[in-house]
């Protein structure tokens, strides 16, 4: 094989495994009518579970208990790892729709979904949109950014999430 083949195919050869390395994101609705109810119990403050969805053999649980939210990662092979949003916030809370998977090599690594927290006491209509970034793995799930609001908030999401693995997860203040 003369030098001029092999380097076309080296140039090939780099170029698809650099698309097979990408980074991709694929999505779980979090809704409760797009989930399958495991727990529902309606009385005082209102008991709620469901199991969604997710991507390579991941699920997520969505739990709501008086009147706040958390979700919990079940890694493939069942073990579920709590994500315990009440110990970063203590406010009423909220999931957002969707949440989003980064993947990469087919594998999902992190996940980020919106998080909508009542900081007014006075009103708990008005919220406060922040991000969730976790580290996913079928060891360990955890949060290691929480995104404030802002124009950059999805980009930087994302970066983080990006970066997730590398980071240390974040204990409640």
């Amino acid at each position: 094989m003369n030098m001029r083949v092999l380097k076309v195919f080296s140039v090939i050869f780099f170029a698809a495994s650099a698309i097979s390395a990408q980074v991709t994101s694929r999505y779980t609705d979090l809704d409760a009518e797009k989930c399958k109810t495991l727990e529902l119990e309606e009385d005082e403050g209102g008991v709620y579970k469901g199991e969604c969805a997710g991507v390579g053999g991941y699920k997520l649980h969505v739990l709501e208990g008086d009147l706040r939210q958390t979700i919990n990662v079940i890694a493939p092979g069942g073990k579920e790892h709590e994500l315990r949003l009440w110990e970063h916030f203590t406010a009423f809370t909220s999931v957002g729709p969707r949440a989003e998977w980064r993947v990469k090599a087919k594998k999902p690594f992190a996940l980020i979904f919106r998080f909508n927290v009542s900081e007014n006491p006075e009103d708990s209509s008005k919220t406060t949109s922040y991000l969730i970034v976790a580290k996913v793995s079928p060891n360990l799930a955890c949060v290691t950014e929480i995104i404030k609001p802002s124009r950059k908030q999805n980009a930087e999401a994302r970066r983080a999430a990006d970066r997730s693995a590398t980071v240390p997860c974040k204990i409640a203040e």
